[in-house]
């Protein structure tokens, strides 16, 4: 393996202020799984809430499929004017009381990820960082009219023991992130990561409500106080145009009753609506399908 610390190249002033601080580190890739676009909502509220300096830039260029994920160009009557460009890096943010926090955000590598996760585990290792968190969406069979159920995952398995009885032992594709939580694991880090189950008629669409929920999550778990803004109203809004669009629908009324009664009955006797593996694995495979016919 070539040295993982030619993938990227650092601001050394901001690295040297970094420097015993044992910070948080949020990673929220733009990957392969993120329903309800949790994930990316969230990155792009927390920078959005704060300034955030880059500490450090991956080359990215060496990381990425351009054939798989290919930059958007435009053409302006007879000449290319331009194009989206792609970054990765890990920048340092502040939550609402002044705590500093690492944020590794952009596109999930396409390639070599067994050498970024090198170069990622090096950087934990230099910076001291205390723990490495993510979070995400599944598309689950839920109503969007209940609260957002989370289910965590941990290196540290006594650290999550509230998970809703939805999903047991399931087969799926890995992402970057949860690839790289669990060599953090043989490595003896604390990583913990959070997944709304987003209703899976609501998988392409931004759901609000999921995004609320994993957010409390990462304050409740991390001692972080990162700011919910103006997320609480873009819930009220998210909810009110989903039922809007939803009332003209008979047959979805009727979907959404029945997801209401099983999610109802779950509370009370959870071991009757456990989905098999099978079902999730499929329900997991349909989201997939469909997102790649809409990125085509």
């Amino acid at each position: 393996m070539m040295d993982p610390r030619l993938l990227y190249e650092l601001d050394p002033e901001l690295w040297e202020q970094m420097r015993g601080k044992r910070p948080v580190l949020l990673h929220l890739l733009e990957g392969y799984v993120d329903a309800g676009q949790t994930g990316r909502a969230l990155s792009r509220h927390l920078r959005a809430s704060s300034e955030h300096r880059t500490l450090v830039r991956f080359d990215h260029d060496a990381l990425h499929d351009y054939r798989s994920r290919r930059p958007v160009i435009t053409f302006d009557t007879n000449t290319w004017k331009s194009a989206t460009t792609f970054a990765l890096e890990l920048s340092v943010g502040t939550d609402a009381n002044g705590q500093e926090y690492l944020l590794l955000h952009g596109p999930e590598p396409d390639t070599q990820w067994e050498r970024a996760i090198a170069a990622l585990n090096h950087l934990v290792h230099e910076l001291d960082v205390r723990m490495v968190v993510t979070a995400s969406g599944a598309p689950v069979a839920v109503p969007h009219t209940r609260p957002t159920l989370v289910t965590g995952h941990s290196t540290d398995t006594n650290l999550i023991t509230d998970n809703p009885r939805m999903i047991d032992r399931v087969d799926v594709p890995a992402s970057f992130s949860s690839y790289w939580e669990l060599a953090l694991g043989t490595h003896d880090r604390l990583a913990l990561g959070f997944a709304a189950l987003v209703p899976h008629y609501l998988a392409q669409a931004t759901f609000h409500q999921s995004v609320v929920a994993v957010l409390e999550r990462i304050n409740q778990y991390t001692g972080l106080s990162l700011p919910l803004g103006d997320l609480p109203e873009q819930v009220v809004t998210n909810l009110a145009d989903i039922n809007t669009e939803m009332n003209g629908s008979p047959e979805v009324l009727e979907v959404v009753s029945t997801l209401e009664q099983q999610y109802d009955a779950m509370q009370t006797r959870p071991e009757e609506y456990l989905p098999s593996a099978e079902e999730l694995g499929a329900e997991f495979e349909r989201f997939l399908a469909d997102r790649e016919k809409d990125e085509e």
